[in-house]
């Protein structure tokens, strides 16, 4: 009888784990978790080549924002050829 009753308590916690889960994926993905809200997160342009990006993803040289390590290093686009 113990056994039975082990077995059922292992399906139940089995069945809401999987529930759980499949609502999780369900959650729109930019949704936070505690507060229903996200602040969107502050895109900035590279000085190279104009491309916008995240701020936690730039890198900065010479006060200056880059998408990557190269146009930190060949600097800010001059002239008009630049978007």
């Amino acid at each position: 009888m113990g056994r039975l009753f082990i077995l059922i308590v292992l399906v139940l916690v089995a069945v809401w784990l999987v529930r759980r889960t499949l609502a999780r994926m369900n959650e729109p993905e930019g949704r936070a978790k505690k507060d229903g809200t996200a602040a969107p997160e502050e895109l900035v342009r590279c000085a190279h080549c104009g491309l916008l990006l995240p701020r936690a993803e730039a890198r900065q040289s010479a006060g200056a924002l880059y998408c990557t390590e190269e146009h930190a290093r060949l600097g800010p686009t001059q002239g008009p050829g630049r978007r």
